[in-house]
């Protein structure tokens, strides 16, 4: 009996190595079947799949084999692509993505804004699902950029703010939500401008842009182009909404000026007026107790940040007018109170009175300008009033103010008198900011608003200013002396408040400071 049960335990050895292999095999096509609802083109699961040829999925109707298609292109070519990378375009969740970005351009199609002739690029697509959603729909010639190269959908662009590709190249552009993840959203936009062909699309997935303010600051980061359509769509998880808008780029006649300064009457666009609908009342009758009033209404303001959406500026810009110490306002107000909506500001300080320069130097993030805003460059006579009647003195230090060359106050008098630089504060600022910038100033000039005002107004560089908190000056009733006028200002209440008006009528959303 010896000699059968050598060739039983052989036999029975052979019969355990087929049903384990049979079993693994049963396991790949459950899994196979579970995961791509029966198709069976992945070569990286599917036991007997042949060599994939070169990647062709224009026109695809099946969004499985075309994910497929991409892994096997990989697999059976010697790709570099990494297991893991294969694994991401059979997944479930590579399948969603593209299928949210088929819809999307569907409808595009079906409105005119891309075609199946049309060359595309999508930017910021670092795994490719919205150029797979082009080529699936029939649009065979799209192509993504991204940091990194995803071959065979995506080359790769460095920072994208230098892309591989000629001006005018591409008839379509995707850009997504590409320009809320750059921390150089204005360069980015300008550089998919640049790649666009005149008369062409480019859209824009955002979770912002559903203002008018915000949609004027998005388009206006996109030189030569338009808005011609926006909506609300969901986003791929359903779990919020985004908003779609396209831009089509005018031809070379139509080009935006860069610096935004070209007319200094600047109409006020609708945008503006919306901003200027909600905000807090001037006080019409003048206060008996100014700054008890005024202090008041600064705290009810409704900032402009509260009000709309500022993501889409190039740069975020503060200009304190007359800053005095830094604790004064930019410390203790503008840095701690200020909605800034997670920007970081830019911050300047323009400060004649040379006690508080030295401060200045200790404070990071602050560009001291020692000078006094004026209407033009040149040398004026500085003086400090110790007026006891004023709200700053108790901090130690009178108020400083201006005089012109060879003029001469005789309502105050002071001892406390040196030459100061004078600064031709509108021609600083269209130097410094152009119209994509944001720009909030806080001016309190004890009396110089009178001069700088209407120089902003003729010069267009009012244009520039998003909102303004300003410190008129006027012959207010004094606390010291109850029925007397402080006789340091000549103006009255009356003529401030028309110069509040008048910045409103601008469309500037100007707060009474105090």
């Amino acid at each position: 009996m010896a000699p059968t049960a050598k060739p039983n335990l052989v036999r029975n050895l052979i019969v355990r190595a087929l049903l384990f292999f049979a079993s693994m095999f049963l396991l790949r096509f459950v899994y196979v079947v579970t995961v791509y609802g029966g198709s069976c083109t992945a070569g990286d699961y599917c036991l007997f799949s042949s060599l994939a040829s070169p990647l062709t999925v224009a026109g695809t109707t099946g969004g499985a084999s075309a994910s497929a298609a991409v892994a096997s292109a990989h697999a059976g070519h010697g790709s570099s692509a990494t297991p893991a990378v294969r694994a991401l375009w059979t997944s479930r969740e590579w399948r969603k993505a593209v299928d949210f970005y088929s819809a999307v351009f569907q409808d595009l199609v079906a409105e005119g804004f891309l075609s199946p002739a049309s060359k595309s690029l999508c930017v910021d697509a670092p795994s490719g699902y919205e150029v797979l959603a082009l080529k699936e729909i029939g649009v065979a010639g799209a192509i993504g950029v991204a940091r990194k190269s995803a071959p065979p959908l995506v080359v790769a662009g460095g920072d994208l703010l230098h892309l591989p590709f000629k001006n005018g190249t591409f008839d379509f552009v995707f850009a997504g939500q590409s320009l809320e993840r750059s921390k150089q959203p204005a360069d980015l936009a300008a550089e998919i401008a640049r790649t666009l062909r005149p008369h062409w699309f480019v859209v824009v997935l955002t979770a912002s842009g559903g203002d008018a303010y915000s949609l004027d600051a998005l388009a206006k980061l996109f030189p030569g182009c338009v808005a011609v359509r926006s909506r609300e769509i969901n986003s791929p998880d359903s779990s919020k909404s985004l908003r779609e808008i396209v831009f089509q780029k005018q031809d070379g006649t139509h080009i935006v000026s860069t610096d935004g300064n070209s007319d200094p009457k600047c109409p006020i666009p609708e945008h503006k007026l919306h901003i200027l609908q909600s905000a807090e009342p001037l006080i019409e009758e003048e206060p008996l107790k100014p700054w008890i009033t005024f202090k008041r209404n600064i705290q009810n303001a409704k900032y402009l940040p509260s009000i709309a959406d500022i993501s889409f500026k190039q740069r975020y810009i503060y200009v304190d007018v007359g800053a005095r110490s830094y604790g004064s306002s930019i410390g203790s107000w503008f840095r701690k109170r200020y909605p800034k909506q997670n920007h970081t500001f830019e911050i300047y300080a323009i400060e004649a009175d040379r006690a508080f320069h030295k401060e200045y130097t200790t404070k990071k993030g602050v560009n001291l300008l020692p000078y006094a805003a004026w209407v033009c460059n040149e040398t004026l006579t500085f003086e400090i009033n110790h007026d006891p009647d004023n709200h700053d003195v108790g901090k130690g230090r009178g108020m400083g103010r201006i005089r012109p060359p060879g003029g001469s106050d005789s309502r105050v008098t002071s001892d406390d008198v040196h030459p100061i630089q004078g600064l031709d504060f509108a021609a600083w600022l269209k130097k410094t900011a152009t119209e994509r910038d944001y720009v909030v100033m806080k001016m309190d000039v004890e009396g110089t608003e009178f001069d700088l005002v209407p120089r902003l107004f003729k010069t267009g560089a009012i244009c520039l200013i998003d909102e303004l908190f300003l410190e008129c000056h006027y012959n207010r009733w004094q606390m010291c002396c109850p029925g007397q006028r402080s006789p340091k200002y000549p103006n009255t209440y009356q003529e401030c408040l028309n110069l509040f008006r008048s910045l409103r009528n601008a469309g500037v959303l100007v707060h009474q400071w105090w």
